[in-house]
């Protein structure tokens, strides 16, 4: 089968196509063909091995996985033996943790490592599904788990145009929250055009010099002081920091609850468990057109590398896909 492997961190330049042997499902794994997958910006660190913590898992000097990308979404070609959720035939999305960006992968039918597999709905198609796990999983549990999201609430989503971004604000709309959406001047727009309240144009205003205080702070792009963010929180507001420079998000993992010992405010990450449950409360929320992908840009198997690129440049509106089959 055709892949996309690299055999050493570093940039998108490493990637290359290859004939690689086509996966065999264990007793517990189903064999998917895979007709789309989608980018993801945790995509670009495990590339170049940026996380001493990440090689430790995947390889020190050079990665053991070799294949990228978790969202999937295609049909299954075989099953193990001990598999009772799917048979040949059906069409499935979900999560495979390494292994997207081929034409092939297996994922395991319990869930583990951080595996996912739900069937696809007629009426979704296979590249709006697989726009859904990995973005649409994060923004839900990080305002509903982390962030107590509640009704009525004023929430702002930093970061409101990205893949993260647009899930976290129409599910924050949809548990009837008042959304403000940062983002860039050229995307305003767009995050208006999916239900933010009020948009704010980071080259032109600091949210956390306004003044105006959030009962939750969902920041999708975490390049600020955490402690500017914390000022900018209602009296026993929420912080959620769940991306930008890794820098700020080890600072919101370790000194988030130090920091949430001083007051009634509490300051918290995310690195978010996927379930099949929660996959399955997402595709409720679609089918209810509480929740509709936004995808900017298409790229053959061929040209991930030119898809992560471009995914690296900070351009990207909502979802970039892969076209596989």
């Amino acid at each position: 089968m055709k892949a996309i492997v690299y055999e050493k961190y570093g940039s998108p330049d490493v990637l290359r196509l290859k004939e690689v042997d086509k996966p065999s499902p264990k007793d517990n794994e189903i064999l998917v063909k895979i007709h789309a997958a989608s980018i993801n910006y945790g995509d670009l660190p495990s590339l170049r091995g940026d996380s001493f913590l990440f090689r430790l898992m995947n390889g020190i000097l050079k990665p053991r996985r070799k294949i990228l990308g978790d969202d999937i979404a295609g049909r299954v070609e075989a099953v193990g033996r001990n598999v009772k959720q799917f048979q040949p035939g059906d069409e499935v999305f979900g999560i495979s943790n390494f292994g997207a960006f081929a034409e092939y992968t297996c994922v395991t039918e319990d869930n583990e490592p951080r595996q996912v597999l739900v069937r696809k709905p007629a009426n979704i198609s296979f590249e709006e599904a697989t726009a859904l796990p990995i973005a649409a999983i994060t923004a839900l549990q990080s305002l509903r788990d982390k962030g107590q999201i509640q009704s009525g609430q004023k929430v702002l989503i930093t970061g409101a145009s990205g893949g993260v971004g647009t899930f976290a604000v129409q599910i924050a709309k949809s548990f009837g929250a008042e959304v403000t959406g940062v983002c860039s001047t050229s995307k305003m727009e767009m995050v208006r055009s999916i239900g933010a309240d009020h948009i704010i144009d980071y080259t032109q205003e600091d949210f956390t010099k306004s003044g105006k205080l959030y009962d939750l702070i969902l920041d999708v792009a975490a390049y600020g002081s955490i402690l500017d963010r914390k000022h900018s929180l209602s009296p026993k507001g929420i912080y959620v920091c769940i991306g930008g420079s890794m820098a700020k998000y080890f600072q919101a993992m370790f000194l988030g609850p130090l920091i949430s010992m001083i007051g009634n405010k509490k300051i918290c990450s995310n690195l978010g468990n996927p379930t099949q449950k929660d996959l399955i409360f997402l595709l409720e929320l679609f089918k209810a057109d509480k929740v509709v992908p936004v995808i900017d840009r298409r790229y053959p198997l061929s040209e991930v590398a030119e898809a992560l690129r471009y995914l690296e440049e900070g351009r990207a509106r909502g979802k970039v896909l892969i076209t596989v089959a």
